[in-house]
């Protein structure tokens, strides 16, 4: 049982289910990640209104950032940089980088 969820864990498997978010509409595949509830209460209202104005993502400036090891904080400017700066442009160099985390399991805590 802990093999099969260090393997989930370090591919990130508990997160394909998004992909179907993804093809019907509801998710980007580049985006800020959707927060919990109570995260997301911690910012501003207009730091949530700034980062609400994209649809949220399956992987994001944060989590080729750092993932886990960012704080809450951290996170949230990330997601603020990459509505601020999101084109076609930052979303190749995001898939190429998700692509290296997964494939060097790294910022997969």
């Amino acid at each position: 049982m802990a093999d099969s969820h260090r393997v989930r864990a370090r591919v990130s498997l508990d997160e394909l289910p998004q992909l179907l978010n993804v093809l019907a509409g509801q998710m980007s595949l580049i985006g800020p990640r959707p927060y919990i509830g109570f995260e997301l209460q911690r910012a501003p209202r207009s730091q949530r209104l700034e980062r609400a104005s994209v649809p949220p993502g399956v992987t994001g400036l944060a989590q080729v950032s750092g993932r886990s090891a960012l704080t809450g904080e951290e996170s949230l400017a990330l997601d603020l940089q990459y509505v601020r700066e999101c084109g076609f442009a930052l979303d190749c160099r995001l898939v190429c980088r998700t692509i290296l985390a997964i494939l060097g399991r790294r910022g997969t805590n």
